[in-house]
């Protein structure tokens, strides 16, 4: 069961640069290992939009089957002995307002009776009554935000929606999730706005923190985009290009805003002077941090609608097991242990905050590279 006591601690902690409940190097310097901390869900696989970059675009469909009971998830929430956070995923998961309703709104309200934070990842481009239902439960609404205009918004949105969609329509759904994300600002919303690096965006993101900060958002996140899976056939970014988009933001950016970088393919052992010179930067810069990547190290993906468990979002693993029979910590600890990819990354070094790399960036950048025979350089 869950220690209610150090739980309900932390759930009176604002969530700060210092205080990042998802990162999974807080675990695992607390217990000496790698547990289960987190629980992301997928809720949907339907979704208005159709972004090129999207993760699990092969997912998505135009109508889904029933869901597991509720009550199963709940309860497998409920063995998992160390849970802090939970995420709610899609699709978009406010697509169907029933979802909202029957599914979660209650995930929510478990997640804060047993002081769990929680997160969302959504467009914010349906009507705002959907978003405003989740203000009292809600810690993190997190949305995707890659965008110097409507016109941009158009072609990320819909690039792979297999037809043409009318340009008035995307604008408008643009204009909608801008003031959405406003709205719930104002209204005390802790709104977390990710922007991929990619080719299309390395040369715009101050323009991008801008228009996030006029939104009000608390947080703006920014995340390399790897060309894998549904985004497969995207450009890749060269490496030189990533640390000039990174620098240029830290130079335009407000400090007073938290700025978190993931999945970042720079390390502190690599021993190149350009990587060593922006993870220096980073680690100097004023509310900024750099998370290390949970899939896999502190967070399983359990799929609403079949109980299927995945480990992690950026490699193609199997599921590897099923929430209707297994409980998850024994799930997780199984990958943990047993998994030959899973021991290939798994390493860890406390001087750098850094957890390592993930599987795909690992694949991408470093394939004949031995992670656990190297050591940081000072940073």
């Amino acid at each position: 069961m869950l220690n209610l006591e150090n739980h309900n601690r932390s759930r009176h902690l604002e969530i700060t640069p210092s205080n990042d409940p998802w990162d999974p190097i807080v675990s695992l310097r607390e217990y000496g290992r790698h547990v289960l901390t987190s629980v992301e869900m997928t809720v949907t696989n339907l979704c208005n939009m159709r972004c090129e970059h999207c993760a699990v675009g092969d997912s998505l469909v135009m109508k889904e089957p029933d869901m597991i009971p509720l009550k199963v998830m709940l309860d497998a929430l409920d063995r998992v002995e160390h849970l802090r956070t939970i995420s709610i995923t899609g699709g978009e998961p406010t697509f169907r307002k029933q979802t909202v309703d029957e599914v979660i709104v209650p995930l929510l309200q478990y997640a804060k009776a047993r002081g769990i934070r929680s997160q969302i990842n959504s467009n914010l481009t349906l009507d705002y009554e959907r978003y405003e239902k989740l203000l009292p439960y809600l810690d993190v609404m997190h949305i995707s935000f890659n965008y110097t205009s409507e016109r941009d918004f158009h072609e990320v949105g819909f690039a792979r929606s297999g037809h043409a969609v009318n340009p008035d329509v995307a604008y408008r759904m643009y204009h909608k999730m801008i003031e959405n994300a406003a709205r719930l600002s104002e209204a005390g919303m802790f709104i977390s706005a990710e922007s991929m690096i990619n080719y299309r965006t390395h040369a715009k993101l101050p323009e991008i923190h801008r228009l996030i900060l006029e939104m009000g958002c608390r947080r703006h996140e920014v995340h390399p985009m790897y060309a894998a899976d549904f985004a497969e056939g995207l450009p890749v970014l060269p490496l030189a290009d990533m640390r000039r988009a990174i620098h240029s933001l830290l130079d335009a950016r407000d400090p007073e805003v938290w700025m978190l970088f993931g999945t970042l393919p720079f390390f502190a052992c690599n021993g190149n002077a350009e990587d060593a010179e922006l993870l220096r930067r980073l680690r100097r810069e004023p509310n900024v941090t750099v998370r290390n990547d949970p899939d896999g190290r502190n967070r399983v993906n359990v799929n609403m609608f079949t109980g299927d468990v995945y480990v992690t979002d950026f490699a193609a693993i199997p599921a590897f097991g099923n929430v209707m029979d297994t409980g998850l910590d024994a799930i997780f600890d199984d990958w943990l242990n047993n998994h030959p990819l899973n021991q290939k990354v798994n390493c860890h070094c406390d001087a750098a905050g850094c957890c390592g790399p993930n599987l795909l960036v690992a694949d991408m950048y470093y394939k004949d590279i031995d992670f656990k025979s190297r050591k940081a350089i000072t940073l």
